[in-house]
């Protein structure tokens, strides 16, 4: 079997065999991956490697410095030349040279010259790293020597991130870098038919979100069925005397992915399902029925809901009480196991799923609401009948239940390129699980400019009402002093709450909840102008940078509350960081209140307790004490949620060994 030798030398991975290049899902042990979480910890902390990326990095300002007389002519030239010692792999002395030319072109296209941070934490991509880099630093530009030199070394480059929006965006602002070297850039967008999805991925470098660029590497496994070997594949064409349909994809090479903490740790609880979808005629009544039969069993007694683990239990009474109550009922009603998972699901859609929380109504249709984003998730749906039990609940028309044709988590997927790397403002806390997981290491690269930001103060208060009502106090004194501010929440429903106490003291304010388009980018940009006031659910807005309007700075810059912590302590760094970009002034506050549902959920007992004895080092303990217990379910359900997939992809001979 053809094997891959890791850049750093750790071990030797064996390819897939599938139609293009990928790895083979890697085979740990507990130890193993005990192992590797201590050393992915140990390494992110140690200065050996960003000391060597400054070193590199200065080479590279060296060499730049010598390219300023050249002609574009001589810097293309110059690159092309390069390439031999590229393809050849390690060449530090060629890739130092290449990412000099990047610089020195990007300055000549662009207006923007790469400065020594954003050069480690090309370096960094290039090696296959997850670099950490505080929000405005440029990351977008940061990718463009990464992705110029793999691409010159002849490797298929995707870079990855969380939406069609922001692909689009960043591949028009650095098309001219690539394009001067003769390379081709594609982006993919959600309504490309598939021609044209394979023109893009054709291309040297593609722009892609996560959930495009899954999703068609799920219909290429369809596609190919069970004839999914090179040989087989090449042999079939050659007896058939023609060849088989295209595949959108090249191969898993290079990816580097913006964003990564979201991509490859928020959003891989839940995995990306294939499917298509079986209609029932009947089932509108089964679920109405459904949810009419579970109003009538007793919270506590029939059932218990579990809120922390989202999960509801029925109890032995409440499997009588079900047989009693549905003993006038006929069909599916009548088979025990059947009556009790469609009870389940109805207390679930009941009490664990909430409207303007978990979802929202749009165009009479019932559409998801990612929780660690705030948008709308509208090409997916819960799978199981939970969808259509919410319909139901919500008396919207019933859609055709999921039927499963393929699925892998972002961590399987992600896991398969050859080399790997991401982007991100926080990703220290999560060094454990990158290379337990994905086999990164994490390395965080220096501010350009020092920070100039000021926590001023975490404030609880007894209720949710007393909350909004000091957020627009807050608000309206920020306001009168004519500073910008963004206010971060977690739901729409809290979102909504907000924006009236806002709209109560008339102060002018724009509101983001649940959207993921164009609109929003152009609404968060504008959030630094003076005055500015924006509401926006958890991290609305991310990938693009808040520009602070003409003297907002010299006011003190924007200032950012926080109204309820999240249940990792990352995201709210990440609302955080927000304000202060490349040095500029900023503050941030955090305003919250004892009823908030991490509190109640993760820590119910010290809850109790922080509001019997109110004091700065209670509540501090109750904020630790319930995000770090949030984080821990979380990883765990992480983790099970991948085997879960190992498992069931072997059960159905969707992947694996073909030859």
């Amino acid at each position: 079997m053809p094997e891959l030798t890791g850049l750093f030398g750790f071990g030797r991975v064996p390819l897939g065999t599938g139609p293009y290049p990928e790895l083979a899902d890697p085979a740990g042990n507990t130890v193993d991956l005990w192992l590797e979480r201590r050393l992915g910890r140990l390494a992110s902390r140690l200065p050996f490697t960003r000391h060597r990326l400054a070193r590199r990095a200065d080479r590279v300002l060296e060499i730049g410095e010598t390219l300023a007389a050249e002609t574009d002519a001589s810097l293309r030239e110059a690159a092309h030349r390069l390439r031999p010692a590229l393809l050849r792999g390690n060449a530090t002395e060629a890739v130092d040279r290449a990412f000099a030319i990047v610089r020195e072109v990007s300055d000549r296209v662009l207006g923007k010259r790469h400065y020594k941070q954003q050069i480690m934490g090309a370096i960094g991509l290039y090696e296959g790293r997850m670099i950490e880099m505080a929000t405005g630093e440029g990351k977008t530009l940061t990718a463009t020597p990464a992705a110029v030199v793999a691409a010159l070394s002849g490797k298929p480059v995707h870079v990855v991130t969380v939406n069609d929006y922001l692909a689009t965006r960043d591949a028009e602002e650095t098309a001219a870098v690539y394009e001067f070297f003769g390379l081709t850039v594609g982006v993919i967008d959600s309504d490309m038919d598939p021609a044209a999805r394979q023109r893009a991925y054709a291309c040297d470098i593609t722009y892609v979100s996560n959930n495009n660029l899954t999703f068609d590497y799920l219909r290429d496994r369809i596609a190919l069925a069970r004839r999914r070997g090179r040989p087989r594949r090449k042999a079939l064409e050659l007896v058939s005397a023609r060849q088989a349909p295209p595949l959108m994809l090249r191969g898993l090479a290079f990816a580097i992915v913006d964003e990564a903490d979201s991509v490859l740790v928020d959003e891989a609880r839940t995995p990306l399902i294939l499917s298509s979808t079986a209609n029932d005629p009947e089932a509108g009544q089964t679920y109405a029925t459904a949810l009419a039969v579970a109003r009538k069993l007793r919270d506590g007694r029939d059932y218990k809901v579990n809120v922390m683990n989202r999960q509801v239990t029925l109890e032995e009474s409440g499997k009588r009480a079900l047989e009693q109550i549905c003993a006038e009922l006929t069909g599916i009603w009548r088979i025990r196991r059947a009556r009790e998972e469609l009870a389940q699901q109805a207390l679930s859609a009941i009490h664990l799923f909430e409207l303007g929380r978990d979802y929202v109504i749009l165009d009479g249709a019932v559409q998801i609401v990612d929780e660690f984003t705030g948008r709308v998730m509208p090409d997916r749906s819960w799978q199981g009948g939970l969808h259509q039990m919410i319909e139901a609940k919500e008396r919207q028309e019933i859609t055709g239940r999921k039927e499963t044709l393929a699925r892998i988590t972002y961590q399987r997927f992600f896991r398969r390129y050859l080399r790997l790397a991401g982007m991100t403002g926080t990703g220290m806390e999560l060094a454990e699980e990158f290379r337990d997981t994905f086999g990164l290491f994490t390395t965080r690269v220096p501010r350009h400019r020092a920070s100039r930001v000021r926590h001023l103060r975490t404030r609880f208060c007894r209720d949710a009402a007393t909350k909004w009502e000091w957020v627009a106090d807050q608000v309206e004194r920020m306001h009168a002093a004519g500073r910008p501010v963004l206010v971060g929440t977690r739901s729409v429903e809290a979102s909504e709450a907000c924006a009236a106490a806002i709209a109560a003291r008339n102060l002018p304010h724009e509101v983001l909840n649940a959207t993921q388009d164009r609109e929003e980018a152009e609404i968060i940009a504008k959030a630094g102008q003076k005055c500015a006031i924006t509401v926006a659910t958890n991290i609305a807005g991310r990938g693009t940078d808040i520009q602070l309007g003409e003297g907002v700075n010299e006011l003190g810059g924007l200032h950012v509350i926080l109204t309820e912590f999240h249940e990792s302590a990352r995201i709210d760094r990440q609302l955080y960081g927000r304000t202060g970009r490349q040095g500029a002034y900023g503050s941030t506050e955090a305003i919250v209140s004892f009823e908030d549902e991490l509190f109640s959920r993760f820590a119910p007992r010290l809850l109790r307790l922080a509001r019997a004895i109110p004091c700065h080092p209670m509540e501090s303990l109750l904020r630790r004490a319930a995000q770090s217990r949030a984080e821990a379910e979380h990883a765990t359900t992480r983790r099970e949620q991948t085997k879960l997939d190992r498992q069931l992809e072997r059960a159905l001979a969707f992947t694996g060994p073909t030859e």
